[in-house]
């Protein structure tokens, strides 16, 4: 079993589920969270052992604090250490400004940046203790210029930079590094299941790279913030974009 430790959270599919995967490969014994899609969930597990890895699924609502409490204190009891948390479940929504209802934004922040909240504060103790951690934020390329349409989604991306900025700071004197990873826009099920292929086409054509960009763009830039050569980077907003911004 390894004796490294990552939290991937929403790790069931799309990006998380890439990023358990390439952690996987690093050498991470890997907690695979999610909250609805248990079999998918299952299936990430599964790719992982088949590739020689190790790990368990775990299934907690990180809006939900004493869910994410039970994950980390399972994770210590399993692995003895947290090495790597990467906060990636999240939301998505489109809806114009006056429509959004306050529940609409509630989800939204309760979720997106609630969760970030959630799962620093409640891993944070140990990593202290150790004087050793690296938390890895998955915020968006909206945090940074907005998107029209989603007005919510944009706001909590920007407060996941921010909240990522103030907390590596805080947290530098324990050797906790603190970072956030911006993607452009991606192929995974939330951008499909949000966008026409006529709009995604478009995005593509703006994307200097001239395409759209794949979970595993995302996965190998949080396997970077994650290793030794990431130690002296903290603080920061690493855009995987393709150019975009």
């Amino acid at each position: 079993m390894s004796n490294k430790c990552a939290i991937v959270t929403g790790a069931s599919r799309g990006i998380g589920a890439a990023v358990a995967k390439e952690l996987a490969l690093c050498g991470f014994g890997v907690i695979v969270n999610y909250n609805t899609s248990q079999d998918k969930a299952e299936s990430v597990l599964e790719a992982i052992v088949k590739n020689g890895g190790t790990g368990y699924i775990y299934k907690c609502d990180v809006s939900n604090r004493d869910d994410v409490d039970g994950m980390i204190v399972s994770a210590l009891k399993q692995f003895g250490r947290i090495d790597v948390l990467v906060n990636n479940a999240g939301i998505a929504q489109q809806k114009l400004f006056t429509d959004i209802t306050c529940d609409d934004w509630s989800r939204m922040v309760s979720v997106n940046l609630g969760g970030v909240f959630n799962c620093c504060q409640s891993v944070l103790p140990h990593m202290i203790h150790r004087k050793s951690g690296k938390i890895i934020n998955i915020s968006s390329i909206w945090g940074s210029v907005g998107a029209s349409c989603e007005v919510h989604y944009s706001a909590v991306k920007a407060g996941i930079i921010g909240l990522s900025k103030a907390l590596a700071k805080e947290t530098a004197p324990s050797h906790i590094t603190v970072n956030c990873i911006a993607p452009g826009c991606i192929m995974t099920d939330m951008l499909t299941s949000e966008l026409d292929n006529d709009t995604i086409n478009q995005l593509a054509k703006e994307t200097p790279l001239g395409r759209i960009g794949t979970p595993n763009d995302i996965a190998k830039a949080a396997a970077f913030l994650a290793s030794d050569g990431a130690d002296f980077i903290t603080g920061q907003v690493l855009g995987v974009d393709g150019g975009f911004c």
